[in-house]
């Protein structure tokens, strides 16, 4: 393939991506108003409850059969390792250049999680479609690329809401609250209560102590006893209170930290309906197919995931607005995120993709080697922007971060994508 047409088959999904960013943008200037704070809470929460979970089940259920989910095991495991170590260098990259802590889950997200889904969706399928690719019949390429795309999706879709998720949480200063926009329910771990707990014990505790020594009428040995048992008593009490608190403080600390209900994120609980739906033979027969009874079910969650991409970069775009003005996103550090993600990444990926190759982990299919390896070369999900909404922290910074590492995409993308099809072909 040319090198000119693989760089308008790459610059294509980015340009898509960008105009849409320019549109939210414009939506979100006070004279338009029309994604304004209000309207951008709003969308977000039908694109978190809805769109995502409908693109995700939908895809799933049309692509993924018992048989392709078992020969595909290691892009789950390709996928962890791109989060793993993204979010591992993320972390270096924030100490080196003193990112403030508020941000530093933030830019770890993105060094992390890339656009496994829409972009992917564009790309492989037009690579598919031209003369001279490396991946064979068009017809067969274009199915089974399509299958590749939608579990690659829907892995990192769990991914995203499980790991990204809870280390944006983790930074981003909700000092033990969390959002109700993201319909969970925390109980205030700040350590005030249990404070006002022990002041409460302590000062019942020595109310009581001073009454029964006034029923001492004389200071003789049996008052002195009671008093030093008193003395005792209390430090014992103390004590065990101290190491309650301690341990309620830590266990509320870890859960303040790692908040467990968002493992089970409408997109995670749609992931495993649509796996039921495609792996179960029965089940996929009366819902999938232009034949099926139930096929309007699948046909309208197809239409609802349509909007998932448009509705996400619209409010990353609106977001942009602010970011325009002000954001906390300097100069090296974006830097660095280029260099993780387009750099560093995809030579960590090669090396790990080859080595799966070479133990019997990857078979020969050049298409499945190429969507790995692609994998560890995307710019940031565009889903860290639905998560900076609903904690409403950096939702600016992650705009500016999605406008550069989109931009330059259109480069980098071509570039390792032409060095991929000729490591794989």
């Amino acid at each position: 393939m040319a090198f000119l047409d693989l760089f308008v088959v790459a610059l294509i999904p980015v340009l898509k991506t960008l105009l849409i960013t320019a549109v939210g943008l414009l939506l979100a200037v006070p004279r338009v108003n029309i994604l304004g704070d209000a309207a951008r809470h709003h969308l977000n929460n039908v694109v978190f409850y809805v769109f995502i979970p409908a693109l995700v089940g939908g895809s799933l259920a049309d692509t993924v059969t018992a048989t392709s989910l078992v020969s595909l095991w290691f892009m789950p495991v390709n996928i962890l390792l791109t989060f793993i170590i993204g979010s591992g260098l993320g972390w270096v990259l924030v100490k080196i250049t003193r990112t403030p802590e508020h941000l530093h889950g933030l830019v770890m997200g993105s060094c992390a999680a890339g656009n496994l889904g829409n972009l992917l969706l564009i790309i492989v399928p037009a690579l598919c479609e031209e003369s001279n690719s490396p991946f064979g019949d068009k017809l067969t390429c274009s199915a089974n690329g399509q299958g590749l795309v939608s579990l690659s999706m829907a892995i990192g879709s769990v991914y995203i809401w499980s790991y990204v998720y809870n280390i944006i949480r983790a930074y981003g200063n909700l000092n033990g609250k969390d959002i109700a926009k993201a319909s969970t329910i925390s109980i205030d771990c700040s350590g005030k209560t249990l404070d006002m707990f022990t002041e409460n014990y302590n000062e019942a505790l020595l109310q009581s102590r001073h009454s029964s020594f006034e029923d001492c009428e004389a200071p003789d040995v049996e008052c002195a006893e009671e008093e030093e048992l008193s003395i005792v008593l209390e430090d014992e009490e103390n004590k065990k209170v101290t190491v309650l608190t301690k341990i309620k403080l830590h266990v509320d600390a870890f859960s303040d930290k790692i908040n467990l209900k968002m493992w089970l994120t409408p997109s995670t609980i749609a992931t495993i309906v649509g796996l039921l739906i495609g792996v179960i033979s029965p089940i996929r027969k009366v819902m999938i197919g232009d034949n099926a009874p139930l096929r309007v079910i699948d046909s309208s969650a197809s239409l609802l995931g349509e909007a998932t991409v448009p509705a996400m970069t619209l409010i990353v775009g609106a977001n942009l607005f602010k970011g325009l003005k002000k954001s906390g996103v300097g100069l090296w550090l974006m830097v660095g995120i280029l260099v993780v993600r387009y750099v560093t990444l995809p030579i960590v990926g090669i090396g790990i993709v080859k080595a799966a190759q070479h133990v019997g982990f990857v078979g020969s299919d050049s298409l499945y080697q190429f969507v790995l390896l692609i994998q560890y070369s995307l710019p940031p999900a565009m889903a860290i922007g639905t998560i900076t909404q609903l904690f409403e922290e950096g939702e600016s910074e992650c705009s500016v971060i999605m406008l550069w590492t989109y931009g330059v995409a259109a480069i980098s993308l071509t570039l390792w994508s032409t060095f991929f099809m000729w490591l794989v072909s």
